[in-house]
Formats: C-alpha cells, sequence, structure tokens
C-alpha cells in the first residue's frame, strides 16, 4: 500500500502530502548550499561550486545565472533540471520586455517560475524538478529575494539558505543578519554563511557570488572574490 504513494505523482498519502515531492526536496538537500541575503542596497546570492574532479574545467561551470539586466538566480539540487528552468525565466523575461519595451519586475518572473514547477506536480508521466531557486532581483519595488521550491510554492525572504548545510547556514544567518546590513556586509556575511560545514579550503574558484543592485545584476569576477576572502 505504501508504495503506490511513494511512485504515484497525483495520489496524496494518508498525511496529505506528494511523497514525491518530498524525494525532490531530498535532491535539494543533497546538493551544494546557496545563500542569499537581501542589503538596504542591493541582493547578494552566493553557493559552493564544488567540481566532480579537478580535471574539470572550472569556467565551463555556472551555478549563478542571469535571468534579465536585473534578476539574477542560483540553485540547489539537480544541475540539469535548474539549467531548463533558467531557460524558461529568461525567456519570460525577454517575451516581457518584447511586449512592454521595460524589464520584467521580480516578483512577476517569480510566478511564471513557480507556476511551471507546480505543473510538473500534478501530472501523471512527469516528475517535480528537483531543485530549489534563489532569485534576487532590484526593480522599481526595491531589492527583492525569493525562494521557489520543487512544489512550485515560493516565499520572500531577508535571508535564506538552500542545499545541504542549510540548517547551519540559516542558524548564521539568523544570528547575524541585520535589516540594516548594506551590500558590502551582506557579502561578507554570505561568504561566511558558506563557510558553516565548508569542506576543505575555499577559494574564488570553488564558490560563486552574484550581486544585484538597481536595474543591474552581476556576477563577481574571480579576483573580486579573493579580495573579500582576504578580508574575512
Amino acid at each position: 500500500m505504501s508504495e503506490r504513494y511513494n511512485f504515484s505523482l497525483t495520489t496524496f498519502s494518508p498525511s496529505g502530502k506528494l511523497v514525491q515531492i518530498e524525494y525532490a526536496l531530498n535532491a535539494v538537500q543533497s546538493g551544494a548550499t546557496s545563500i542569499g541575503i537581501k542589503a538596504t542596497n542591493g541582493i547578494v546570492i552566493a553557493t559552493e561550486k564544488k567540481l566532480s574532479s579537478v580535471l574539470v574545467d572550472e569556467t565551463s561551470v555556472d551555478k549563478i545565472s542571469q535571468v534579465n539586466e536585473h534578476i539574477g538566480v542560483v540553485y540547489s539540487g539537480l544541475g540539469a533540471d535548474s539549467r531548463i528552468l533558467v531557460k524558461k525565466a529568461q525567456k519570460i523575461a525577454q517575451v516581457y520586455y518584447n511586449i512592454y519595451k521595460e524589464q520584467m519586475p521580480t516578483l512577476q518572473n517569480v510566478l511564471e517560475v513557480a507556476s511551471v514547477m507546480q505543473e510538473f506536480t500534478q501530472s501523471g508521466g512527469v516528475r517535480p524538478y528537483g531543485v530549489s531557486l534563489l532569485m534576487a532581483g532590484y526593480d522599481h519595488q526595491g531589492p527583492k529575494l525569493y525562494q521557489i521550491d520543487p512544489s512550485g510554492s515560493y516565499f520572500a525572504w531577508k535571508a535564506s539558505a538552500i542545499g545541504r548545510n542549510s540548517t547551519n547556514a540559516k542558524n548564521f544567518l539568523e544570528k547575524r543578519y541585520n535589516k540594516d546590513m548594506e551590500l558590502e556586509d551582506a557579502v561578507h556575511t554570505a561568504i561566511l554563511a558558506l563557510k558553516e560545514g565548508f569542506e576543505g579550503e575555499m577559494t574564488e574558484n570553488n564558490i560563486e557570488v552574484g550581486i544585484a543592485v538597481k536595474d543591474s545584476f552581476k556576477r563577481l569576477l574571480p579576483q573580486e572574490i579573493r579580495l573579500y576572502l582576504s578580508i574575512i
């Protein structure tokens, strides 16, 4: 009887859960840690970038992606699933720009991506996306940080962590976060949160950091990350 709930996406268990979504969340928890922090003048997203082998060219691996001019996204979970969702988010943002000749608001893009993820929780023959996203943007409504989970649910956060070491990272953020925090301090805090449980030496080659400021998003260059690491 229990196997029917384990393998069916469209059948609720007696406790009211879709067990396949629980498994998707397990995939997220197995992924690298990602951090998001909202500051007064921008948003920071950061993540581990651990390679499967020293032979892998690190320049070919990107975990932080740009959606449009002011929105960036980072994932924890299955990289292949995230790539599909990022492409959908970019296409949605571009279609919006082509129609309205202005950049898509962060929340509206979040709503569209969350709807795509939710659709994959209610149909037979598919599976939920095994990935959670932290989407950061700075538009006319100010800096915004959202987390989107495999169920299609989304929440606005002041600071959040997803992935393997998210519990320790969230505990650190709860102690360190300040609503008056500015961008520079937020970058330091994000890197320090990543260090909670980080295995091995943290360098500019095994982490990625992106920042969203007013009407602009960029990933920090390795030399910029190196400077922050030297300070902490």
